[in-house]
């Protein structure tokens, strides 16, 4: 192990230098009117996007939609064709300020003989304040894994190995991309509650994730990014305003096809005699489905989650209706809801979105080959 701490380079944007004070109160990072092109794909179109002090923002959009992009641009991962990039008022690849972020991408390689704990103490080395190894530790969850060879790890492991790279330098601004994608959920909440510690102690936190439950759960702030552009800018729960749907929950002895030709239905999910309705017009469905079923009972209706809203701002006319696994759909969204056409079915916190194959933009994925360097 000593001989490949010695060997190993250290990486350029974590070399040891003092930090600037003019970085001292700075936004912690901002893009510009901002335009990012590849080749003829325009990955971001003008955008306009700040990370507050002490904030947990959650950049959210379709695959392709931009939002890779907006975060390597942030990280000096790419520049931008026009506009600009800050990092702590400084550019993105100003070494003072790379030194105060921490980044947990997707794609990062983990691997080779070093154990958990000597990983996590070589990248430590690499900051002037790093956190103690063993707070590091518990906050990622690896207290039972420290001495098992990172090579052993299972897939959820090496997720919280690399939310532990990313928080051991102890950063201002912390990127977190996919962090739960392969957990279970004991370890999702585990790293839930190590995220909102984190955020307590006034860090900013940039999260990216499918996961639209986390999204709502963890968030201060959400910013809907589709087709290069910001559409939506605001909390979870204005973001869920933004929808007229609404769901409701109750028992009832009709049918699915009964109730997804009703007015406002959108979608229909059941299990056993409740049904889950999704409808933009509930009066009008509850007023037609008492008529047709005078003993439903056990009604609740509650506002849009956070998934309807996000599916209702993304979807334009490339993009299907969605449909929920099991569920049924009306009539007018049926050929796309059975994969007619050129559709691919995508996982969205449970949800169906059906969508044209190939929307995923290699100009939207990046890869980083050293897991806790925002570089």
């Amino acid at each position: 192990m000593n001989a490949m701490l010695d060997e190993r380079p250290m990486p350029a944007a974590m070399i040891r230098t003092p930090l600037a004070d003019s970085l001292a109160g700075a936004t912690p990072a901002r893009l510009r009117g901002v335009t990012r092109r590849y080749g003829t794909v325009v990955a971001l179109d003008g955008i306009d996007l700040e990370v507050r002090q002490g904030e947990l923002l959650s950049l959210l959009g379709p695959n392709g939609a931009g939002k890779t992009t907006a975060i390597s641009l942030l990280l000096g991962l790419v520049r931008p064709t026009s506009g600009s990039a800050e990092l702590f008022g400084r550019p993105p690849r100003d070494v003072a300020a790379r030194r105060r972020t921490g980044a947990m991408l997707q794609g990062a390689q983990l691997g080779g003989h070093a154990r958990v704990r000597e990983m996590v103490a070589l990248y430590s080395g690499y900051y002037k304040n790093p956190l103690p190894l063993a707070e590091t530790l518990r906050l990622a969850g690896l207290d039972e894994a420290k001495d098992r060879p990172v090579a052993k790890l299972s897939g959820g492991q090496q997720q919280r190995l690399r939310f532990a790279l990313a928080i051991c330098g102890n950063p201002e601004l912390l990127f977190l991309d996919e962090p739960t994608a392969g957990m279970d959920v004991e370890a999702r909440q585990t790293l839930w509650t190590a995220v909102r510690k984190l955020k307590q102690q006034g860090r900013s936190i940039v999260l990216t994730t499918h996961y639209l439950e986390e999204a709502d759960a963890l968030a201060d702030r959400v910013v809907v990014v589709h087709h290069g552009r910001v559409i939506a800018d605001g909390s979870p729960a204005d973001i869920k305003r933004t929808v007229a749907q609404r769901r409701i929950r109750c028992a009832t002895s009709l049918d699915d096809g009964q109730i997804v030709n009703l007015p406002g239905v959108m979608r229909v999910e059941r299990s056993g005699e409740r049904v889950d309705i999704v409808a933009t017009q509930p009066e009008a469905t509850l007023r037609r489905m008492f008529e047709l079923d005078p003993d439903l009972h056990d009604l609740e209706v509650t506002g849009a989650r956070l998934e309807e809203a996000f599916l209702a701002l993304t979807q334009d006319d490339s993009a299907a209706a969605p449909s929920n696994l099991g569920a049924t759909v009306p009539e007018r969204f049926a050929p796309l809801s059975r994969g007619g056409g050129n559709h691919r079915a995508a996982m969205v916190s449970g949800v169906v979105e059906a969508r044209p194959s190939g929307s995923e933009k290699a100009a939207d994925r990046i890869d980083t080959p050293i897991p806790g360097d925002p570089a």
